[in-house]
């Protein structure tokens, strides 16, 4: 006879234990972790969690905060862990939530009713397209406020958040876990989630999220298998209250697989023949329920989880055979209660079988009458989950009407909770009901909205997520609405939003155009708001794609035309911010710098912090590239003080701060920033992997910089930005030039030339890859003289041609910067020809080092020394290369000091760097006198033998061993023999790189 039915102690999991509890001491020093706890259904993971809940309250004095992630099959609740975690904190007036700033608080408050002040509101609530951003960036200051509560709530003791079945999360709160992984830095926070990895399908959204974060340094994957054969017998013995035999435990572990819950289902079926399936095995312990508490559990499988007073008000049965019935299924280990108070099954997969037992139209029966219930107690403090539970049973009893109008309210519940990608689930939904309902817009009471309003907030519900659905969307409603009124009011606002997703989409011509579009169509009697708004939008366009004189005109547009208040001044701040830049860029740049002062004076006294952040970024931004890197550093450093990290979009300014400590050459300096912008998304994740790039580039690191770009790649697909673009063409090509790859560097110049071109004037950028390209094609070049492909070498040298005609262009203006890179173009142009570059690499050092470029200056140096080694000026190549060699051994750039040393090596140079670098001196080999090679001295700097230069002359031609032998009348091995002599004193690793010494070198007779 069984002494019990459900195991009482945790069995076989004390490694898994061991590890969640040093996780917990490991937060509790101030290294937050993320534990992930992976295993099947049954196999113990819920089991594990409430173990190390006791543990880590009663060992570790942690504040353990639970929510679970809900199925509902054709949804999910929107924040549904982090509302049930939270949720009796604020009931029990938690001091760690009471103490949060009232902002904070008030954006808590989406989430839980009741915890915002009366009367509270956001700052910064402005009209038309500040507005419209504003709820863009309002998920990431419910955010911030949530790991504000987090870090509040673990001042005093480690924090412990767990989430279970993360396999069913909701969008909305995996951008939160997301957050979390790249946020956490001190806090004492443990945040343990777990999942059923067998529901991962292919596409399944969890997926991308668990490939990074489970790859972050805080994180521990804890992945729960079978119990073991020696488990197994245990957990018998409790739950039998006596020994098993083998053949018994051999038969339990072939049925179970080891997962625990099978384990306790077969064992609790009692004595005789396992029954056929799990199903069976698990019906058996609710058909040994009273025929009440049957009633009630099949009730349950609906409504869970159900608090008390929501099963009275289904009215199942009277009030004294529910209690009667709930205690029955809570002592048969069918039914729990949850730390809400809320009725649940012991297990999902108990769930599953009494849910799939039910009738059809018992269940659609059962679905309307939970619905019905729920929706007596909106609005309530359940949060978005409450409204998104009501359409969730309202369209699974087929209920079409009530499931339309109950999917809308939803969305409006998601929407307010910053839960838009859950709104867009519920608004599609409302789309396919539409054409089934009668007279639908009766429906939507008290908003009143027709099917052209239901498509607009769709589309708007997927800005963030989908911009091809989006502009499909939009498209569709255009249709309609201009079918019914040519002059629909609502047609500029459709344009309006139609650009933007273009623009999301890479259509930048056309984003352009539908910008244009709806302002020539906005109706004269308009309000001035909506004006403002197509005005400032076209306006930021233009300066995303570096179009400064669209920028300027538009700017000067719509500053006479903004409202008084503190909405004014918040588009006021909007407009200086891109109108500085714009005019700094256009060599306005008293007035520039003005401008955008201007912008963070407005944001400082109106406290709009993210807009203070932008203002900062755009000056120095605008600064560093008027070659003015020092008023760039400054800048830069007075918005890290002055922007807290807590503020959205922060990590542009240490970003910012590390491009800067990239260019002057300090790159612990800019490690140390690039650390400081946490794990970002979206074009700030972009913009810091960019970063990132260049850094290992500079250092040498080739392989981390080609991971990166390949990512930063992917995301800029369809981007028409030249900040991105640009850079991201000069980095890969650099990567291709490294590795032997010089057509797949010409591809990625001309690729983002291609994209950016003709739609900006963003001349910096422009001249940086032009100055690649002419490089690329100086490398082909020199590598088809090296092979005597005449062909191949004039191309490239026309190739070349066109490129530094762009550097030209980029240059005209005289601009510091751009003049830099045509200078450097135009001492590249010289080497592809094979043409002597004079003082052109000189010249370029020079205007580099005016600039503060040390690695550029290097460069330039490097290559004056090659120039100077193949036309025999010695002395030259000795000091050019001593001074680079010492500068590149300052920066830490190892690549360029491998470039160095061999080029010294090879060539016999005897360098002698001083603090500066400089006082090299030209050598050679034994007995060499120290005369200028040019003078006919018989020395060479190689070492080589009058018959090893004769070989190499051969070599050089593409000459076989054979034919050497032939030509020279030596046997074939004796030429093998010379050959790799020569290959040794050139240092060099194939016969092809000593023909290229030999060409640029002047090494082989005639």
């Amino acid at each position: 006879m069984a002494a019990t039915t459900i195991s009482s102690s945790l069995i076989g999991r004390d490694e898994e234990l061991s590890t969640l509890m040093a996780a917990v001491h490991e937060a509790d020093a101030g290294r937050p972790t993320l534990a992930f706890v992976a295993g099947e259904s049954g196999v113990g993971k819920s089991r594990l969690l409430s173990e190390f809940t006791r543990r880590a309250r009663e060992e570790a004095g942690a504040k353990v905060l639970s929510g679970e992630c809900v199925e509902l099959g054709d949804g999910e609740l929107p924040y549904a862990p982090l509302v049930g975690a939270l949720r009796p904190l604020v009931r029990a007036g938690d001091p760690g939530l009471l103490e949060l700033p009232a902002q904070a608080r008030f954006e808590l408050g989406a989430l839980l009713p009741g915890l915002a002040e009366e009367g509270a509101g956001s700052p910064g609530n402005g009209g038309g397209s500040a507005e419209s951003e504003r709820r863009s960036q309002a998920q990431s200051r419910l955010f911030e406020a949530l790991l504000a509560a987090l870090d509040r709530l673990a001042r005093d003791v480690p924090v412990v958040l767990i989430i279970e079945d993360v396999h069913w999360a909701d969008r909305s709160t995996r951008d939160f876990l997301s957050f979390l992984g790249r946020n956490l830095a001190d806090e004492r926070v443990l945040v343990a989630m777990s999942y059923r990895p067998d529901e991962l399908h292919r596409r399944h959204p969890l997926r991308p999220l668990l490939a990074v974060l489970e790859r972050t340094p805080q994180a521990r994957r804890i992945e729960l298998r079978g119990l073991r054969p020696e488990d197994v017998r245990a957990m018998a013995v409790e739950l039998t209250g006596h020994e098993p035999s083998a053949e018994q435990v051999e038969r339990l572990i072939r049925r179970s697989d080891g997962n625990a819950l099978f384990v306790e289902e077969l064992l609790a079926a009692g004595p005789g023949p396992l029954p056929p399936s799990l199903a069976d095995a698990l019906m058996v312990r609710v058909e040994r329920l009273p025929p009440g508490a049957q009633e009630v559990v099949r009730v349950l499988s609906v409504a869970q989880p159900a608090d008390h007073p929501l099963l009275e008000a289904l009215a199942i049965v009277d009030d004294a055979t529910l209690r009667a019935a709930l205690r029955d299924a809570i002592a048969g280990h069918v039914v729990a209660v949850d730390h809400s108070d809320r009725y649940v099954f012991r297990h999902v997969l108990l769930r599953e079988v009494v849910y799939d037992d039910l009738l059809p139209g018992e269940r659609s029966d059962l679905h309307l009458a939970v619905a019905r219930a729920l929706e007596s107690k909106l609005p309530g403090d359940g949060g978005p989950g409450l409204a998104a539970a009501v359409a969730h049973h309202f369209h699974r009893a087929g209920d079409q009407p009530q499931a339309l109008r109950s999917a809308i309210l939803a969305a409006d519940a998601a929407v307010a909770a910053h839960a838009e990608a859950d709104a867009a689930q519920f608004l599609e939904r409302a789309l396919e009901l539409w054409e089934r309902v009668v007279e639908p817009e009766a429906l939507t009471d008290p908003s009143h909205i027709d099917h052209v309003d239901l498509l607009m907030r769709t589309s708007r519900a997927h800005r963030n997520t989908d911009d091809a659905r989006r502009a499909t969307l939009i498209n569709e409603a255009l249709r309609e609405a201009r079918a019914q009124d040519p002059d629909d009011p609502r047609v500029p606002v459709l344009l309006q939003q139609r650009a933007m997703a273009e623009w999301g989409l890479g259509r930048g011509e056309a984003s352009r155009a539908s910008l244009d579009l709806a302002r020539r169509l906005l109706a004269d009697d308009a309000p001035i708001e909506q004006r403002i708004s197509l005005t400032i939008s076209r306006m930021k366009l233009a300066t995303l794609q570096s179009r400064y004189g669209e920028t300027t005109a538009l700017a000067e547009e719509v500053l006479p035309q903004l409202p008084e208040g503190r909405d004014g001044e918040i588009l006021r701040s909007e407009t200086y911010n891109n109108f500085g830049l714009a005019l700094i860029m256009t060599d306005r740049h008293e007035e520039g710098v003005a401008a955008l002062r201007e912008s963070t004076e407005i944001a400082t006294r109106v406290e709009d912090y993210v807009l203070l952040g932008i203002a900062f970024v755009n000056l120095a931004d605008a600064l560093q590239l008027s070659g003015l890197p020092r008023e760039a550093r400054e800048v830069t450093e007075e918005g890290l003080r002055k922007v807290e990290d807590n503020v959205p979009g922060r990590a542009w300014l240490p970003t910012m701060a590390a491009e800067l400590a990239i260019d002057r050459g300090d790159y612990d300096d800019a490690a140390a920033y690039l650390r400081r912008t946490g794990r970002t998304s979206g074009n700030t994740r972009v913009n810091v992997e960019l970063r990132r790039a260049e850094l290992a580039l500079c250092r040498g690191d080739d392989d981390v910089a080609r991971d990166l770009i390949e990512e930063v790649e992917a995301l800029l697909v369809d981007s028409l930005e030249p900040q991105f673009v640009a850079v991201a063409g000069v980095l890969r090509a650099e990567i291709d030039r490294r590795s032997g790859h010089p057509v797949g560097a010409r591809e990625a110049v001309e690729s983002a030339l291609e994209r950016l071109e003709f739609c900006s004037d963003d001349t910096v950028r422009l001249g940086r890859l032009a100055l690649t390209g002419v490089a690329v094609e100086a490398d082909v070049a020199q590598r088809a003289r090296d092979l005597g492909d005449a062909s191949a070498e004039a191309d490239a040298i026309a190739r070349a041609g066109v490129m530094l005609s762009r550097a030209e262009a980029a240059a005209a203006a005289g601009r510091p910067l751009e003049s830099a890179y045509h200078a450097s173009a135009r001492a590249q142009m010289l080497r592809a020809c094979g043409q002597d570059p004079g003082d052109a690499w000189t010249v370029a050092a020079a205007r580099w080092e005016a600039l503060d470029r040390p690695l550029a200056v290097a460069v330039a140096l490097w290559r004056a020394a090659e120039a100077c080694l193949a036309r025999g000026r010695r002395d030259g190549a000795a000091e050019a290369a001593g001074t680079a060699v010492a500068g590149a051994r300052r920066l830490g750039a190892a690549w360029l000091v491998s470039e160095l040393e061999g080029l010294i090596a090879r060539a016999r140079l005897t360098v002698e760097p001083g603090s500066d670098g400089g006082g090299a001196v030209a050598g050679g080999a034994a007995g060499a006198d120290g005369a200028d090679a040019g003078d006919g001295a018989e020395d060479d700097p190689f070492g080589l033998t009058p018959r090893e230069r004769q070989v190499l002359t051969l070599v050089a031609r593409g000459a076989t061993n054979r034919e050497i032998g032939a030509e020279l009348f030596m046997a074939e091995k004796t030429a093998s023999v010379h050959v790799s002599r020569i290959l040794a004193k050139l240092d060099v690793r194939s016969r092809t790189e000593a023909a290229a010494v030999a060409h640029r070198l002047g090494l082989t007779s005639a």
